[in-house]
């Protein structure tokens, strides 16, 4: 069988999938319900899109049971579309081959150790008392300065910079660009002057995160600035110094949490959402998309602030009116008052 070509058969019983259809069917790579063609999979997980089924060419598509009743082709049945087509995609994606060694151009201080199982890509430098452990990928142009910690299996794609006493757990997946162990944004003022406050903590990263391309996680001023397992952030994200995020929780592009900011097991952070520094969020928070936390969040939930896109016009007259909403709540404040003393 071709290494890049599935049936049907062989990819309801690798994931413990229904079948509906033809279990001889194949698919040779991936693409969208509406553009697939022959020989591809594609997947239905979003009621709105139902619609395009009826016309779709893919071979097999990922779809619930009540779904699969109004298909005529072949459908693998899932209780979570999305989620199976992510693991069978993943058959079809590509992934270079780096074979342990060190580059001739690596440069790895003496007291560092490198495990003869790791691969150490061209122009890498690698500090003091580091470590990097079996099967680790530090792809080329990446720095490791001092005292850090690479684990098992971790993969730095390139130009990946880790500053000092950064640890990560196993399969961590960093992704060009991104900054671990600057410096945290601490300061103190004295006589008009700021002070910088050292940063003599670290930064703890826990077992299969992904950190996304040109986001920054700066170490902590005591004590480590930490990620729990399986917390994915994307790209251009700040994380400040000393917070901690829980387990299998994710932040999109352009979020921000600030120092000392504690958030909880499987929250969302939606795009370009901020988080203030020294706040509380509970576990299983959803923060929509250009919110800004400004107190802590005790109970579960959904939570947004700001107000929705508007035309330009409309929103300078509701800004406008906005300024004055406080006036207007004195004022009924006062009538309701003189109401009920008549």
């Amino acid at each position: 069988m071709d290494e890049l070509s599935y049936s049907a058969g062989e990819l309801a019983e690798r994931y413990a999938l229904g079948l509906h259809g033809n279990a001889d069917a194949r698919v040779s790579g991936v693409g969208t319900l509406a553009k697939a063609g022959p020989g591809q999979l594609a997947f239905l997980a979003n009621p709105k899109y139902r619609a395009q089924l009826l016309a779709s060419q893919a071979s097999i598509v990922v779809m619930r049971e009540d779904d699969a009743r109004e298909h005529a082709g072949t459908a693998l049945i899932a209780r979570d579309p999305y989620a199976a087509f992510a693991k069978i995609s993943a058959l079809f994606e590509p992934k270079p081959v780096r074979e342990p060694g060190i580059h001739a151009s690596a440069v790895i201080d003496p007291s560092a150790q490198v495990s003869p199982e790791a691969h150490i890509g061209p122009f890498v430098s690698i500090g003091a008392r580091s470590r990097i452990e079996a099967g680790a990928m530090i792809g080329p142009g990446c720095v490791i300065g001092e005292d850090c910690v690479v684990g098992a299996g971790c993969e730095l794609i390139a130009r990946v910079t880790l500053v000092t006493r950064v640890r990560l757990g196993q399969r961590v997946l960093i992704h060009p660009g991104a900054v671990l162990g600057a410096d945290g944004f601490g300061l103190a003022m004295e006589a008009g002057r700021w002070l910088k406050v050292p940063q003599l903590g670290g930064v703890s990263i826990g077992d299969d995160c992904e950190i996304g391309a040109n986001t920054t996680i700066d170490r902590g001023a005591i004590e480590d600035t930490v990620l729990e397992e399986d917390v994915r952030l994307d790209n251009q994200i700040q994380i400040g110094h000393n917070v901690h995020i829980g387990a299998h929780s994710a932040m999109a592009g352009c979020s921000a949490a600030a120092g000392s900011a504690r958030i909880g097991r499987y929250c969302l952070i939606g795009g370009a959402a901020g988080v203030l520094g020294h706040l509380e969020i509970c576990d299983k928070v959803t923060i929509t998309a250009m919110s800004l936390v400004t107190s802590s969040i005790r109970e579960p939930g959904e939570y947004s602030s700001g107000t929705p896109l508007m035309d330009n016009r409309s929103w300078r007259k509701n800004a406008a009116r906005f300024k004055q909403l406080d006036a207007i709540a004195r004022r009924t404040a006062r009538a309701r008052e003189d109401g009920d003393a008549g």
